[in-house]
């Protein structure tokens, strides 16, 4: 089952549960997937899954400046919303694991310097989209080419 079905599925039980805070983040994700369904064409499920990882993102930024300016109230509220679009993304990869996915594209790609990182950075963002954090794997990267 599609990301997008399974949004339609939970939207369905969500409402037959009078669940008001879980429909409302699912149908502002499904309007937000749609609206980039317009602008770019049909989605793939990577391009679904990068798509929710950005609204994850937007709402832990949020969360965070609203903690930042001493309004608990709604950083609740984003931290909740995170939560119901985290349930939507494929289970995060652990340190370990990434670590060994850096690795074996490094010896792969055969990478020896930073001048290498955008050709192990493109062999990486496909297969760990959605399963970890691009910018930390990017760091990552980052040290492991430096040193």
């Amino acid at each position: 089952m599609s990301i997008q079905d399974q949004l339609a599925t939970d939207l369905k039980e969500a409402m037959r549960a009078r669940d008001k805070a879980r429909m409302g983040v699912i149908r502002m994700a499904q309007s937000e997937l749609k609206q980039r369904e317009i602008d770019e064409g049909a989605l793939d499920d990577t391009a679904t899954v990068g798509a929710i990882e950005k609204m994850v993102k937007k709402r832990r930024d949020a969360e965070a400046q609203y903690r930042d300016a001493d309004r608990q109230d709604l950083a609740d509220a984003e931290a909740a919303e995170a939560e119901v679009l985290q349930g939507y993304l494929p289970s995060q990869l652990g340190e370990a694991e990434i670590d060994a996915e850096i690795e074996r594209v490094i010896n792969e790609t055969g990478a020896e310097s930073m001048r290498d990182m955008g050709s192990v950075m493109a062999v990486l963002k496909p297969s760990l989209q959605g399963r970890a954090d691009l910018g930390e794997v990017s760091t990552r990267v980052k040290a492991r080419l430096a040193g």
